[in-house]
């Protein structure tokens, strides 16, 4: 039944093979020889097990892939991955432990930046770059894996029946998914550089920003930024991110922009909302760009920050990180447009027990679309299940040392894989800290939010009801 599945691993694993043999010529470019052989044992092992799944696995291409079976492969990458990601890590000469590998990777991998290391300037080049690479697959693979998984009618309509589809079918689609995203990648990095950031640091921001992950190649964003342009081209980039993966090929093609890219022109006047409030009424404390910056980060669900104290505001933008990014960006969070449909819903239903005899209508704003009752159902559980785990993993970390405000705010920031930073007044927060189970459980819950909470939902479901 999973032999198709096991093929998509193998494609993913020769992508790790890849950035394996880069790594060994960063080594020798940077002339930081003693952690070479790590990647050599990377390659070796990545490149061992993509022959073996490929090859084994190769007369499956054409087969069926059930919804159920979808659900599985998405999962079963997510904890796989890292483990060849992580081989790096626990080989180093840092002497890091396979608990603080596991986790790095995967805080990488979830595009999180949740990190170990408490002072990155002691670590060398290559691995700085391995970490930022670890992002950019993570949200290489994120996106592949919407096409799988997403309920969005955006992406539906590539697909006739998404029910069982093969591999061959969305080659296409994959292809294109990946030259946009490269694409993308290479604009960021350009605009970067234009502005006077160093290009070794312009890289690893480049698939930082991109994945909305949180790793930098520092420890703290204002040693590499600082000046107030290259603040606003940071913050232009990071919008790329914020918005639909399609959106720039979109503006070009010109096909059903609006219907296409509603989604987008809704998180453009909540950005825009949010800044003229934060403006009007914290204008005398912050600067205009750096609120800019801060909102932006946050709504993008990248999270990094400069070293602004943004203690009153710090609610605000845990707000903003839960709402998150678009539908089929690599943004995570409960989606802005789910919370508008429920919304405008409940107020409908409302104003018809008030008025009965009045038509309310059930169609979004600038849209013709009705709001059915099936995703208000899926939405419905999203939220539930968002406000489940959050307190679970809230009690899990109740038995570290942590105060309750940053105890919510940590919870919230797993769940939508955001980067902790002093946007939320947790930049001083030390993971290496932390005891394995709560390392652990902060694995689980990245993996939890970065992945359609839905898709849990419906496995537990199929797990019941078979």
């Amino acid at each position: 039944m999973f032999r198709s599945s096991l093929l998509y691993l193998g494609i993913f694993t020769v992508f790790i093979s890849i950035f394996s043999l880069l790594n060994i010529l960063f080594c020798y470019y940077f002339d930081s020889l003693l952690n070479v052989k790590v990647y050599f044992f990377s390659l070796l092992i990545s490149l061992t097990l993509s022959i073996i799944l490929i090859y084994f696995n190769k007369q499956y291409f054409r087969e069926k892939v059930f919804f159920f079976e979808k659900i599985i492969l998405v999962i079963i990458g997510f904890f796989y991955l890292p483990f060849l990601i992580a081989v790096p890590y626990y080989f180093s000469i840092y002497d890091i432990g396979f608990v603080n590998s596991y986790f790095e990777a995967i805080s990488g991998f979830t595009s999180t930046g949740f990190t170990i290391f408490d002072n990155t300037k002691k670590i060398e080049e290559p691995l700085l770059i391995w970490r930022s690479v670890s992002q950019w697959l993570g949200g290489l693979y994120f996106l592949f894996s919407l096409f799988l998984l997403t309920e969005s009618s955006k992406i539906k309509n590539v697909y006739s029946n998404l029910e069982s589809t093969n591999f061959l079918e969305i080659k296409k689609q994959y292809t294109k998914v990946f030259i946009i995203y490269f694409f993308l990648t290479a604009l960021i990095f350009v605009l970067l550089s234009f502005s006077g950031i160093r290009l070794f640091e312009g890289l690893n921001l480049s698939m930082t920003i991109i994945s909305a992950g949180g790793f930098i190649p520092s420890n703290s964003l204002n040693e590499i930024i600082r000046l107030e342009s290259q603040t606003l081209v940071f913050s232009f980039c990071m919008l790329i991110s914020f918005f639909n993966l399609y959106l720039i090929y979109n503006i070009f093609s010109g096909k059903r922009f609006l219907d296409n890219n509603l989604q987008d022109l809704y998180l453009l006047i909540l950005l825009s909302i949010v800044l003229v409030f934060s403006y009007v009424f914290f204008n005398k404390e912050y600067e205009f760009i750096s609120i800019l910056f801060a909102t932006i980060s946050s709504l993008s669900n990248i999270g990094i920050g400069l070293n602004n104290d943004f203690s009153n505001l710090s609610i605000l933008f845990l707000i903003l990180v839960i709402i998150g990014g678009s539908t089929f960006s690599t943004s995570s969070g409960l989606k802005f447009i789910k919370l508008y449909t429920l919304t405008k819903f409940s107020l409908n239903e409302i104003y018809s027990i008030v008025k009965p005899l009045h038509v309310s209508s059930n169609t979004l704003f600038l849209s013709k679309s009705k709001i059915r009752d099936i995703e208000i159902n899926n939405y419905f559980l999203i939220i539930i299940f968002f406000i489940f785990c959050l307190f679970v993993l809230s009690a899990i970390l109740s038995f570290e040392d942590i105060t309750f405000k940053n105890l919510i705010s940590l919870s919230i920031l797993t769940l939508t894989n955001t980067v902790n930073s002093v946007n939320y007044n947790l930049s001083d927060f030390s993971f290496i800290d932390l005891n394995i189970f709560s390392k652990y459980s902060l694995i689980i819950f990245m993996i939890i939010g970065r992945v359609e909470l839905l898709s849990f939902l419906i496995l537990i479901k199929k797990l019941f009801t078979k």
